[in-house]
């Protein structure tokens, strides 16, 4: 089962700490939702578990080997990434674009890639646009593709920020479930996401970051309370179980808001 842990990671951009002290393991089969306000340095801890950016502190190693030791095909092999900005100025297929997800295995191409975009294609709802050309697609469907480029790719880790942003309601919950049936069949599924409830009701554990530090993780119900999302979120928020399905229901409280002082 793969393994990908984080000991005290700190990330840094232009003396600016971002991330301070990031403890955090992860295994395969996992579904982990990253929460918490903007500037709360999700997207930068995504970015250590890619090994996109090596940490100034700590270490990310995955598999006990450090991210920053394993060669760039191999870590393409290994883990996929879904940044929050995925433009493709060059006037490519659709199919195209999934089958860059394939790159990591040309060297050992074979009949099963035609496959396995397909299968890629099918799962994100763009099969009937395989022909279309990138540049003419909406930016729901274009986020679409670029979901499936990363599946195309086929990797035991998947690290996605904020997939379901600018997708209609119908398309994020079918994203929500093939992401779960990802992590149920062995995947490690890691994603950044605003929605709370959605994060509740499909992730497995949650991690809730606030000012670059993890300040919770565990389980959804035993994470996320009135208190703590109001504190972080700075703005009254109201958490409970529904009675009869026992998901959380996430809510901003209005009643006690304070109006803004103009």
């Amino acid at each position: 089962m793969i393994t990908l842990v984080a000991r005290k990671a700190s990330l840094e951009r232009d003396r600016t700490r971002l991330c301070f002290d990031i403890t955090a393991s992860f295994t395969g089969g996992e579904l982990v939702a990253v929460v918490g306000p903007n500037g709360a340095g999700k997207s930068s801890l995504l970015s250590l578990l890619a090994g996109d950016t090596e940490p100034v502190e700590g270490s990310v190693v995955l598999d006990d080997r450090p991210l920053h030791g394993v060669a760039p095909l191999e870590l393409a092999r290994r883990r996929a990434v879904l940044t929050q900005t995925n433009i493709v100025a060059f006037p490519f297929t659709v199919r195209e674009v999934v089958a860059m997800g394939r790159f990591p295995w040309t060297a050992r191409k074979s009949s099963d890639d035609d496959r396995i975009v397909a299968a890629a294609m099918d799962a994100c709802d763009i099969a009937h646009l395989a022909s279309r050309r990138i540049t003419k697609l909406s930016g729901g469907e274009a986020a679409r593709v670029a979901l499936a480029r990363v599946l195309a790719q086929e990797t035991p880790v998947i690290l996605l920020d904020e997939p379901t942003a600018s997708l209609d309601i119908k398309h994020q919950e079918m994203v929500m479930d093939m992401l779960r049936e990802k992590a149920q069949a062995g995947t490690l599924v890691v994603i950044v996401v605003h929605d709370l409830e959605a994060a509740a009701s499909i992730a497995s554990r949650l991690l809730v970051m606030s000012n670059g530090r993890v300040v919770a993780d565990g389980p959804p119900q035993n994470v996320l309370s009135s208190e703590l999302l109001s504190e972080i979120y700075e703005y009254p928020i109201e958490v409970a179980a529904n009675d009869e399905t026992g998901l959380l229901e996430i809510r901003p409280n209005r009643s006690k808001r304070k109006s803004p002082t103009i």
